[in-house]
């Protein structure tokens, strides 16, 4: 259900998504600058960091 949300939230709002899963590090900052440049490259670095990056470090 968790995985869901973050999926909801890294489409709507990216840096949102990135925090949920990772917190407020290195890539919730590149996130943020993608998603200010322009909207699309930040979907697609959320949705790589969120869900196809192996290693994942989630905070719950």
């Amino acid at each position: 259900m968790m995985a869901i949300i973050t999926f909801i939230a890294t489409i709507l709002l990216p840096p949102l998504g990135v925090a949920m899963k990772h917190g407020l590090d290195r890539d919730f900052w590149i996130n943020l600058v993608l998603t200010l440049i322009f909207f699309v490259p930040g979907v697609i670095h959320g949705i790589y960091v969120n869900f196809l990056r192996g290693g994942t470090h989630a905070i719950a």
